[in-house]
């Protein structure tokens, strides 16, 4: 295969932002974990909506919570009646979520190369996550989600809206390198049609009282 120059040097360049994404979360994992483990229970939307993409997810058929931080989300699912696994860049939320809860299984893998069989999951989740990739990053990211779900599998994914991109360098005392990119919800749904997705559902929200004061959007897509 023929490599151009520029595309080798993109790669590297996407490989090195990954990295500092994976070392910033290595760094907050145990904090995030504390912060974060019961905040499901003050937002009764997100928790409506996971409970649609339950009741729409085949019976038995497992669940994938794609850039899972520490758990709580797939843990959640769990609590429902789900056998979920949680997938995640940092190996610090893997092992926080390995400790806290033991009945999710956890792998440590990128978006771009999934760490699962064509076909594994009935169903997935991907709550902001991707804001972590790229521009030319996402249909990848959508492509892989397409592979490792079954036909007619739902795909949930949230983020923030804009067009600004959040750089942090410093998150809760704790030294990081990590940018929050914020998306538009039109080209996302453009991205997952293009990935072998049709869009059923989306909504917007504004930010709960202990959430950063962002507009938040919704997809639930359907693999074809």
């Amino acid at each position: 295969m023929l490599i151009r120059m520029g595309d080798q040097a993109a790669r590297t360049e996407h490989l090195a932002d990954h990295a500092a994404v994976r070392v910033s979360y290595d760094t907050v994992a145990e904090e995030y974990a504390t912060r974060l483990h019961d905040e499901l229970d003050g937002k009764p939307l997100d928790r409506a909506l996971l409970t649609a993409l339950l009741e729409q997810t085949e019976p038995a058929g497992p669940v994938a919570d794609l850039g899972c931080g520490p758990g709580h989300v797939a843990a959640w699912l769990a609590a429902q009646g789900a056998r979920t696994v949680g997938i995640d860049l940092s190996a610090g939320m893997v092992a926080e979520g390995r400790r806290r809860f033991p009945e999710v299984e956890f792998r440590e893998g990128d978006l771009l190369e999934l760490p699962a069989k064509d076909g594994e999951f009935a169903s997935a989740v991907a709550l902001y996550t991707i804001i972590h990739l790229g521009p030319e990053e996402l249909i990848r990211a959508f492509t892989e989600a397409h592979r490792v779900l079954r036909p007619s599998g739902l795909l949930l994914v949230a983020f923030h809206m804009g067009a600004e991109v959040r750089h942090l360098d410093e998150w809760w005392g704790h030294d990081v390198d990590v940018d929050f990119r914020f998306l538009d919800p039109a080209r996302i749904a453009e991205l997952l049609e293009e990935a072998g997705f049709a869009v059923e559902m989306r909504m917007e929200r504004t930010h709960y009282a202990a959430e950063a004061e962002t507009r938040r959007a919704y997809l639930l897509a359907r693999r074809g």
